[in-house]
């Protein structure tokens, strides 16, 4: 009987052992199995909230920096072709001061010309063995104006006093516009003939002397042009300005008035 008892007690003790390491395993797979795996997911989804959170994503980051770059670009773009095209104020104004300048006659009516803005040439007519030929470029950017005529005189170039020189016949009965109007990169083109009756003239004479414009311009600012040998200077006459040499010669043969 007592034999049997302790069985019985020992099977007991040892069915309520095999419960209790049961339910001790079960609690520490459930441990492994929720806690373990349930930590680093949490801390991931954490970690990747906050990182989520404080940057932005990266087809957004593509997206903006595309976006900034190409506006830039494309609003520099415009403003260059704006201003090379003149289509802004500031382009405009620049434009039609600095390239194409004023070119009315009006303008140059009000505007005397500069001798900083003119290169004067003196050459002999070809086919003329007595003609000159003046030339008066207008190298600014605006149209001015010059006197109907160049003023002209005829002398020694190493005379000390140039009261005898010559003075050549210029067209009379002149009238109408204020000025003669020279545009920008053209010229004013007189003629004088130093001897046109082919006479004996004079032979002291070796230089012309040329004042672009005899209204406005000072007396300092005479440009003096050496003449070939042998000329011989006779009732000599020049001409108003004019666009071209066959013109020019046309008016200085209409020369009658001392000028």
């Amino acid at each position: 009987m007592r034999t049997i008892r302790t069985r019985k007690r020992t099977a007991t003790i040892g069915a309520a052992v095999t419960a209790v390491l049961a339910l001790a395993l079960t609690a520490c797979g459930g441990d492994d199995g929720g806690t373990k795996s349930a930590g680093p997911a949490d801390g991931a989804a954490k970690t990747v909230a906050s990182a989520g959170a404080s940057q932005p994503a990266a087809s957004d980051k593509t997206t903006d920096t595309a976006t900034t770059g190409g506006s830039a670009k494309t609003e520099g773009s415009a403003k260059t072709v704006a201003s090379s095209t003149g289509t802004s104020k500031g382009g405009a104004a620049k434009t039609g001061t600095t390239a194409g300048g004023n070119t009315s006659d009006s303008y140059a009516y009000k505007h005397p010309c500069r001798s900083e803005d003119l290169s004067v040439r003196v050459y002999a007519r070809e086919g003329s063995a007595t003609q000159q030929v003046i030339e008066v470029n207008n190298t600014g950017a605006n149209s001015c104006g010059l006197s109907y005529f160049p003023r002209v005189s005829l002398g020694a170039s190493n005379a000390a006093d140039h009261s005898g020189d010559i003075h050549p016949l210029v067209p009379g009965g002149l009238g109408g516009a204020p000025a003669y109007p020279v545009k920008p990169k053209t010229a004013a083109i007189a003629v004088i003939d130093l001897n046109p009756g082919n006479g004996p003239g004079v032979t002291w004479v070796n230089e012309l002397n040329v004042l672009a414009d005899g209204d406005h311009m000072p007396n300092a600012e005479q440009l003096n042009f050496p003449l070939g040998p042998d000329v011989k200077v006779g009732d000599a006459k020049l001409g108003l300005y004019r666009g071209t040499i066959a013109d020019a010669v046309s008016s200085m043969k209409q020369a009658d008035t001392k000028s």
